[in-house]
């Protein structure tokens, strides 16, 4: 790594450990207001989030490069995606919260923020997780929040979009709602490590040697396309079929699939 990566790195690092710590803060008096005033809280949480996600992209220097209008709040999203930059990305965006899986709540710091972000946490092994999933997504869609969901099931380097899993959209079919889609894709300048590397997370790569690395590009570009139409289907296997469909005739790959072969993985 050279000075210049490193003085980055020294830079951003802390600039970003305490937009965090002061963001969780923030989200943490409003911890109350889910009951007494839910919308209220549902207004605090996509202020803090949005004006982080906001300072994040900045802090990285990222240009974001949108096509087509976000969907109007409240709105169930679909993504590929491509790793934990897509959060704030999309989160810079639309106020939503994420439906995340239900390990990521214990995780220690990230877990605690994401709970106190009013996340959205499902047991994929556990079919009877899916009413209380629901019944957690209605309130959040009544609340005049996006909720936002990674029907691929993991991240992954971008050379395409991946099958859709159809049983994590059970509660979109279930519930009735119109889905609609976004998809995302990175690029690094010329001479930097390529974006499905430096930034994309996925397989096995070590996340503090990955963010290290990411902290420390000069800037990237991001693409972030929103669908025209949502999508309706009651079937989760259709609706999970032509949201896939839908999403890859507007993807941008951030990686050729013959260069995704030659590449090296951490």
């Amino acid at each position: 790594m050279t000075w210049r990566q490193r003085s980055r790195v020294l830079l951003r690092m802390p600039v970003l450990v305490l937009a965090t710590g002061l963001s969780g803060l923030l989200l943490l008096p409003a911890v109350p207001f889910e009951w007494i005033w839910p919308t209220g809280r549902a207004r605090w949480i996509n202020r803090v989030f949005r004006t982080w996600s906001r300072l994040f992209l900045a802090l990285l220097r990222v240009r974001v490069h949108q096509q087509g209008e976000p969907p109007k709040t409240p709105t169930f999203l679909v993504s590929n995606h491509l790793g934990y930059m897509d959060i704030p990305l999309l989160a810079s965006r639309l106020d939503t919260v994420f439906i995340a899986k239900a390990e990521i709540s214990s995780w220690p710091i990230f877990g605690w923020i994401c709970r106190l972000a009013a996340t959205v946490f499902i047991d994929r092994t556990l079919k009877r997780d899916i009413p209380r999933a629901l019944g957690q997504i209605d309130r959040r869609l009544a609340h005049r929040q996006g909720v936002v969901l990674f029907p691929e099931g993991t991240s992954w380097a971008g050379a395409e979009v991946r099958p859709f899993r159809p049983s994590l959209l059970e509660a979109a079919a279930q519930g009735g709602y119109s889905v609609s889609y976004a998809s995302l894709a990175y690029r690094t300048p010329e001479g930097e490590s390529p974006a499905h590397l430096a930034v994309c997370w996925w397989a096995d790569m070590a996340f503090a040697r990955h963010f290290i690395e990411l902290l420390a590009l000069p800037r990237f570009d991001a693409w972030l396309t929103f669908g025209s139409e949502p999508i309706t289907d009651e079937d989760r296997k259709q609706l999970a079929r032509r949201l896939h469909d839908a999403m890859s005739a507007q993807f941008r790959p951030t990686v050729d699939a013959e260069e995704l072969l030659e590449s090296p993985r951490e």
